[in-house]
Order: structure tokens, then C-alpha cells, then sequence
């Protein structure tokens, strides 16, 4: 199960700051702005060179291509690749910026997200007066493509972690793993590591016109095959140099390697920026095994889809095994109810403004002989008043003589089931007061939770009676 968990705030950049450079599959010159942004904001692109300034925000659900980046898409209106500039944002935590761009596509500059990191740092980083939410990881969620074996796992960690491991059945590559272990990490480990691409894979982009704006100092190229004459002249042609050769280390010249897996942390950067487009931070350890755009961001929907379940669902989670607030004998003492019709165990949790009880469901409860024997289901009403024992207990603590009042229904509404109470279910009620308590008259919004799944709710009315001698 996961929980949404709610810490730090939210942060932003104190002023806007600007960066000039040219796109690296469409050899534009290029302005990007990054801007301050509210709270809540998120991240978004907005194209200031055609009409309207269309904004497009960095969702997963925006992917529409990862052939040569991850690009985005939104009512005819495209982003090229964004992930170098998102990992930027992720890896100094920044949580609300928007990106103006006039072009599709940020400037390459070194092929890295370092000359970003620099440009957020002199505008500055703020805090807001917004608390940020993280998504808490507490079960394995993966993703795998099975026709390239590429495949991201993420698990249970004390922060977000991210390994990367390459493959690319290559011998000057050969294979390669990089770890970043703290996200404040990012600018000494990851920022500066550079795009790269093979030899073979250039050649086609060069013959397809694809590759426009680079030079050897914004990509790596890893030579895997011989030259001919013919492909060292359209490389001088590309890169406008008068001289290209091989490096001892299997690279074209002009370029030194930042680290000997720089290829490992570049994936591992490129995994930050796409998986920034879950929309939301994360607590955990991601593995990427031969990571790629395409496998990031199938693996940024899924998340971004559990995410959003479990905020419509709203399903808290609370530790059942600690000692309980109250047990059976203690809420006996408070409700008149006896069993069969006592129909919670024990309390867990209580405020001035909310209570939480738990019901073990097992196979030998009394209403299971007669309502559907063959099949049982817990019978809807009795959940609800099981939600209605759970709010007594709230309201009941709030006379210093609970044991001499009774509990009465004055109305109940907008009642939903959502899910079947089976046997051997654990059922969690949570009150919330939706207004103070007032002359005995207690106003609740309920929610019975069960398997992380909401499985009724409804809004109650009920009033303490103090019983006559």
C-alpha cells in the first residue's frame, strides 16, 4: 500500500533568468526563460512564439514521441526534448517553474542539465508558503518492455534513490551502472553528464537531416564501427571541422569524458527528468535496467495513474498493529451496544475533530447465517452503523459520563457503497466533524476503508441523549 505524506514546503525561483542556445534536432537559435511560479503550480512549458503563448505542462499523459528525447504534445502544440531541463528542476527540488521557450525545444548547450543548474541557482531558490506533497512508495511498482528488456522497479526507501544500468551490447560501451543516492547529490554527480550517441545511429539522423544543432561539445559519440572516408566527410560537414579522429577511449575528439560512466549517469539523468513527468515528488528507490524515454515515461503514466487513485480514494494508512486508544472492553464502558450488534474492536486514533475505529470482519459474525449464506457479503446498513459507533465514541468523550447517554440518528445522506465487505476483511471507519459539536448534536462525514479501497461513505447526523433514571 502507499500513502501520500506531507512535509516540506514548496519551492520556487526568486527571480526569472534567461538562456540562449540552439536546439539540438532543429538547430534553432533558442530563448529560455525560466520564471517564478505559484504554489501548486507544478511545471509547464509556454511557447511565447505562437499566438496565445499555449502552455503545455510536463505530464506524462503529454508524451506523444521518445525516439530522440521525450516530447510532448498538447492540442497541436510541441515540446522537444524537455528532460534535460526537467532534471535540472527535480535535482535542486525546485517544485513550481514555468519555462518559456521560443521554439519547441530548449537549447542542448553542453548536452547536459549543468548550464540549467547554474541559471536556477543565480535566480534562487525560495521557499513557499505551501506544504509540498510526496508520494510515499511503500510497495514494489515496475514497469517492463518485454521486446526490449528495458525495465524500471521502484520500492520502499528512506528517499528518493534512483541506479541506472546500461547495456548497449557494445564494446566501447560495454556495460555501465551509475547511483545517485540523495537527490541534493544531483549537481556534483549528475548534472554535467552529457548526451552521447553511436556512430551508426549519427549516421542516420546526419541522413535524415535530424541532428542540426550539434557539435563535439553537446553529445558524446561512441564510435562503434570503422569510418569510411565518405562518413568522416559529412562529420566534418556536421561539426564544421576541419579534423575529426577517434580517441584511444573509443570517442570522437574534442571532447573529454566528465566521468568514465558518464553514459550511466546521463541515462540516470535523463530517468529524473522524465519521471518529473509523474507530477508529483517521490519517496523511493528507483532500479532502471537499460532505462530508455519510452520505458521512463510508460513507467511515469503508471505511477502518475496510481498516484491519482489513491488521491480520488483518499485511503489513509495507519499502523493496526500498535497498542489501540481504546480496546473492546474500554468502548463497552462508553457504547451502550452489545454484541451481535457491537460492530467495532477497538479504537486507534482520536481528536477534538475526528475518530478512527477498526472491525475485524470474520466468518462467524451472526448476520452472515442469513444474508446470502452461500456468498457473504457484510449487509451495507450495518457498515454505516458501524461508521455511526465509531462517530459515538467521538461524540460520547465529550461528556465526562458517557455510559449514561444514548447515541440517536437524526439524518444520514449521501450514503455510497463502493466495494463488498467479504470475510476475513479488515474495515477502518474514519469520522470527521464537519461542524463543532453543539448541545449533543455531532455532524460527520464518514468513510469505512478496507484492502486500500474506499468501501462506503456517508454524511451523518446524530445526537446524544442522556437516558432517563
Amino acid at each position: 500500500m502507499t500513502d501520500l505524506s506531507i512535509e516540506k514546503k514548496q519551492r520556487t525561483i526568486a527571480k526569472e533568468i534567461t538562456l540562449t542556445g540552439v536546439g539540438l534536432h532543429t538547430g534553432k537559435q533558442v530563448t529560455l526563460t525560466f520564471k517564478p511560479a505559484e504554489p501548486n503550480h507544478g511545471y509547464a512549458f509556454c511557447r511565447v512564439d505562437l499566438e496565445g503563448a499555449p502552455i503545455i505542462e510536463a505530464d506524462a499523459n503529454y508524451v506523444v514521441n521518445t525516439q530522440r528525447g521525450t516530447n510532448l504534445e498538447k492540442k497541436g502544440v510541441q515540446i522537444q526534448t524537455s528532460e534535460h531541463v526537467l532534471a535540472a528542476l527535480v535535482g535542486l527540488e525546485i517544485d513550481n517553474c514555468l519555462i518559456e521557450l521560443d521554439a519547441s525545444e530548449p537549447p542542448i548547450m553542453d548536452g547536459s542539465s549543468i548550464y540549467f543548474i547554474e541559471a536556477l541557482e543565480e535566480a534562487g531558490i525560495v521557499e513557499q508558503d505551501a506544504q509540498r506533497e510526496e508520494y510515499v512508495v511503500k510497495d514494489v511498482i515496475s514497469y517492463k518492455d518485454e521486446e526490449t528488456g528495458s525495465e524500471i522497479i521502484i520500492m520502499p526507501s528512506d528517499e528518493y534513490q534512483i541506479t541506472s544500468m546500461v547495456d548497449f551490447g557494445t564494446k566501447v560501451l560495454g556495460t555501465q551502472n551509475a547511483t545517485l543516492n540523495k537527490i541534493s547529490d544531483f549537481k556534483k554527480e549528475i548534472a554535467s553528464s552529457r548526451t552521447f550517441s553511436f556512430l551508426h545511429e549519427l549516421e542516420m539522423l546526419l541522413d535524415h537531416g535530424l541532428i542540426k544543432g550539434g557539435d563535439l561539445n553537446n553529445a558524446i559519440v561512441y564510435v562503434d564501427k570503422d569510418i569510411s572516408e565518405e562518413t568522416m566527410g559529412k562529420l566534418k560537414t556536421a561539426f564544421n571541422k576541419d579534423n575529426i579522429a577517434v580517441k584511444s577511449n573509443g570517442i570522437l575528439d574534442n571532447l573529454t569524458l566528465h566521468h568514465p560512466n558518464e553514459a550511466a549517469r546521463h541515462k540516470l539523468l535523463d530517468v529524473i527528468g522524465d519521471l518529473a513527468l509523474i507530477g508529483t515528488r517521490i519517496r523511493g528507490k528507483i532500479i532502471a535496467t537499460k532505462p530508455g524515454h519510452f520505458v521512463n515515461t510508460q513507467f511515469a503514466k503508471k505511477m502518475a495513474k496510481i498516484i491519482k487513485i489513491e488521491k480520488r480514494n483518499n485511503v489513509p494508512s495507519y499502523n493496526l498493529h500498535l497498542p489501540p486508544l481504546m480496546d473492546i472492553h474500554k468502548i463497552m464502558d462508553m457504547l451502550p451496544h452489545r454484541p451481535p450488534f457491537l460492530l467495532i474492536d477497538k479504537i486507534i486514533e482520536m481528536s477534538d475533530t475526528h475518530v478512527v475505529g477498526v472491525k475485524n470482519v470474520t466468518m462467524n459474525e451472526p448476520f452472515f447465517v442469513g444474508h446470502f449464506p452461500g456468498a457473504p457479503v457484510m449487509p451495507g446498513v450495518l457498515q454505516i452503523e458501524a461508521m455511526a459507533q465509531t462517530g459515538g465514541i467521538l461524540i460520547l468523550s465529550t461528556v465526562p459520563d458517557p455510559e449514561n447517554y444514548l447515541t440517536y440518528f437524526m439524518k444520514i445522506d449521501n450514503v455510497k457503497f463502493k466495494q463488498k465487505v467479504l470475510p476475513g476483511d479488515t474495515l477502518v471507519f474514519k469520522c470527521d466533524l464537519i461542524s463543532p459539536i453543539r448541545r449533543g448534536i455531532c455532524h460527520m462525514q464518514a468513510y469505512a476503508y478496507a484492502n486500500g479501497k474506499v468501501v462506503a461513505e456517508a454524511e451523518m447526523m446524530a445526537q446524544i441523549v442522556k437516558q432517563k433514571n
